[in-house]
């Protein structure tokens, strides 16, 4: 089963400006906050109950969350994620369905390949100079996560609200 075209269009108007704002922080202070975090968990606890399948299923995709930020600790702990990146994708996680994790997957490799591509070829040409402030351009090999993270979300809904379940 698949998220339904029914639930992802009522999650979309909210839960894109939170990704497209999850990318631009992570960019410019390498962080995302708390707050993003937060409202992306709140609009699906609010929005969830109402547009899923049934209570059942809404409790099994809440329960994601905990299970990812669970998993998002550890990594964080072995230094693989960042505490931002572990706390995005377990408020991220209650949107994906479960049948869908492969092609999530799938979905953030190619948005962590283009992303690091961009990142790189900007950080390194003048065109850093349109954001001069941004944390991102003077990490050092550290990268912004969030720059594929938020965007791997927003397609994920974009493509389950066309193609439904």
């Amino acid at each position: 089963m698949a998220l339904s075209s029914f639930a992802a269009l009522w999650f979309l108007p909210f839960v894109l400006p939170v990704c497209f704002y999850v990318s631009w922080t992570d960019l410019a202070y390498m962080k995302i906050t708390n707050k993003a975090v937060t409202v992306l968990a709140v609009i699906f606890v609010v929005l969830g109950p109402f547009v899923l399948d049934g209570f059942t299923v809404y409790l099994w995709q809440l329960a994601q969350l905990v299970i990812v930020l669970l998993a998002g600790i550890a990594l964080n702990a072995v230094g693989a994620f960042g505490a931002g990146d572990a706390k995005f994708a377990a408020a991220a996680a209650p949107y994906v369905v479960l049948q869908d994790a492969i092609v999530v997957a799938v979905i953030f490799a190619v948005m962590m390949v283009a992303a690091l591509a961009a990142h790189r070829l900007v950080r390194a040409s003048r065109l850093r100079n349109l954001a001069p402030g941004w944390k991102s351009w003077d990490a050092g090999n550290k990268f912004p996560m969030g720059l594929a993270l938020g965007p791997t979300l927003a397609l994920y809904l974009c493509l389950a609200a066309l193609n439904g379940a």
